[in-house]
């Protein structure tokens, strides 16, 4: 096991990996822009390194000085979190020339499962189904419009370097085609510096289904079951629940084993995410993979009993996944709510601020992964989550009270939150007959006092 593991990240998701670390005996560097000196991260860490300035390419895509913060601590290893560089090939990749371990798979999976277009590609030829597309080069707009009348409207026109719901556009015709494919061509450029753009059908009012794996470097692989991340705004998951109230039993073992046919076509290892669209007739399709941990990570941890970090640390060891599929069973249901610093009648706007006063609900079955504290100021200049609020009940139906009350507990004071309209999200007829799809959350009304 590694004796010091550097995080290269922030917020709640460093504050879970320095607990992970702590509980497994390994010692741990937090690195900081010069806007999180006092962030809960850098005080939980055995040690903190400032690598930059506020700004994001300053400090956590920095990858120059994040290296050089590891070399200087003495860490052997890395653990990326999700978002910033935790997808990023060429960072895996200077790892290891630096003989540092990349808590996550091998570079040339990331490269190869960052590429969506070259991922339909791999998956078809694996036999795991994929969306009606086109897998090839997109020259230009017109000849973008030739393959969307050949695929048939309405289309998704997709970044290949994409995710996180950026660099994505649906069109319905030819003119919205248009505006679609520039809108999304310079989106992709501005967040991922690739503007290569692909193009599948659009499937209509799908369910967003995905699943977790774990494999390790034996060609051992394994799911965990599913999550349901249907709610979505804007393409921006905002509540995920475990398991499905879609999937029969029959239908999760299928997608289950797909799952781990997509892994293996990739030669994946560590913890990874096949993410699926499921339309009402049940037909399943790959989407993409996420080569990270996930945000929604919890919920699946409350119904397996597997802590899911953990697992990364030991693969990233080198240890056998002593784990096996017989193992693995999915007990009781799970909810997360994504607890946000923002506005829900202004259009969600992000509140940056100061945290004047703060109450977090507790209780049997109700579990918070933040980095919030009284006092703490929420910076503008990154990811407006603050928290994930996740519930755990023996059934469905007592997740949802779990997290009904939960949620009425949780008191934010000095900034604007989310937390009331989560809450709304709750009381919907849909949802608590879990009868909703992707396209829900875009036509609830925000209630006036959310």
């Amino acid at each position: 096991m590694f004796k010091k593991v550097l995080i290269a990240n922030r917020g709640e998701i460093a504050v879970r990996i320095i607990r992970a670390c702590r509980e497994a005996g390994i010692l741990t560097v937090a690195v900081y822009s010069d806007i999180d000196k006092e962030a809960l991260h850098t005080q939980l860490a055995d040690e903190a390194v400032c690598i930059g300035p506020a700004k994001s390419q300053d400090s956590y895509l920095n990858t120059t000085n994040i290296i050089s913060a590891c070399v200087l601590t003495g860490a052997d290893a890395i653990h990326p979190g999700f978002g910033f560089l935790s997808e990023n090939a060429k960072f895996a990749k200077m790892c290891k020339e630096c003989n540092i371990k990349f808590i996550g798979p091998d570079y040339t999976s990331i490269e190869l499962m960052g590429n969506k277009a070259e991922a339909r590609k791999l998956m078809k030829e694996a036999g795991v189904p994929v969306v009606p597309g086109f897998e090839g080069t997109i020259y230009n707009e017109d000849h973008g419009i030739r393959i969307a009348k050949d695929i048939g409207y309405p289309v998704m026109i997709k970044a290949s370097a994409g995710g996180g719901g950026k660099g994505i556009r649906v069109a319905f015709n030819e003119k919205e085609f248009r505006v679609g494919f520039n809108t999304a061509k310079a989106e992709a450029k501005a967040c991922f510096g690739d503007d290569t753009l692909y193009i599948e059908k659009f499937v209509q009012r799908p369910r967003h289904i995905e699943f977790q794996i774990l494999a390790d470097s034996y060609g051992n692989v394994i799911h965990l079951g599913e999550r349901e991340c249907s709610l979505q705004r804007k393409n921006q998951k905002v509540l995920e629940e475990a398991p499905s109230t879609f999937l029969t039993e029959k239908l999760r073992r299928e997608m289950g084993e797909i799952a781990k046919k997509a892994a293996k076509a990739c030669h994946y290892e560590n913890a990874g995410t096949i993410e699926f669209l499921v339309d009402k007739d049940c037909n399943y399709y790959f989407m993409e993979m996420n080569t990270r941990i996930q945000v929604e990570h919890p919920i699946t941890e409350m119904i397996t009993g597997i802590d899911i970090v953990r697992e990364q640390l030991k693969i990233a060891s080198g240890e056998t996944l002593l784990i096996k599929q017989k193992d693995i069973v999915l007990k009781g249901h799970a909810i997360e709510c994504r607890i946000n610093a923002e506005d829900p009648t202004k259009e969600f706007m992000p509140c940056p601020g100061k945290i004047t006063e703060l109450h977090v609900p507790g209780g049997m079955g109700i579990r918070i992964d933040s980095a919030i504290y009284c006092g703490y100021k929420i910076p503008h200049c990154y990811d407006s989550m603050i928290a994930k609020l996740i519930s755990f009940g023996k059934d469905r139906n007592e997740a949802i009270i779990k997290m009904k009350r939960a949620l009425g507990e949780f008191a934010i004071g000095g900034v604007k939150t989310n937390i009331d309209y989560q809450y709304s999200i709750l009381e919907t007829e849909e949802f608590l007959k879990g009868e909703y799809d992707t396209s829900f959350l875009g036509e609830m009304k925000v209630k006036n006092n959310a």
